[in-house]
């Protein structure tokens, strides 16, 4: 059972994030923190030049009140919002907050995953607890 559990959100739609959740709370101790997360790349500077400021803002708080919403029905539950590459921004949260689950929702992978990778694959190899995939 686990004390501090890191739940990672795509908005993808092909990840179920409600499995996720549902495995996170079964492997919860009845005093766990949970934490969902959502990593957003920084945009290049040539690309956020052209993005009118207001969109940059209204995109950062509709993605906050979503995790907002899903935390809303989970005892200690709280959201983080952070930017970098998803991959490497979940597992050094993950290292820097003491999480010691870490329950990710994967697409099925195909043949460019191989060449490319992908996240879950990223927190799989480098996570500094435990990492449950969900497909």
């Amino acid at each position: 059972m686990y004390a501090n559990i890191l739940i990672p959100v795509s908005f993808d739609e092909d990840r179920d994030i409600e499995k996720a959740i549902d495995v996170a709370k079964r492997c919860a101790l009845d005093t766990a923190r949970f934490t969902f997360l959502h990593a957003q790349d920084i945009l290049p500077s040539y690309v956020a030049d052209h993005i009118a400021p207001e969109v940059l803002i209204s995109t950062h708080d509709e993605i906050k009140t979503r995790l907002n919403e899903m935390a809303a029905g989970m005892p200690n539950a709280n959201v983080a919002l952070i930017q970098g590459p998803a991959g490497r921004s979940i597992t050094s949260w993950a290292e820097e907050n003491s999480a010691d689950l870490i329950v990710i929702a994967s697409h099925r992978p195909t043949m460019s995953d191989i060449f490319l990778g992908s996240t879950a694959a990223w927190v799989v190899r480098h996570a500094p607890c435990a990492v449950h995939v969900i497909r």
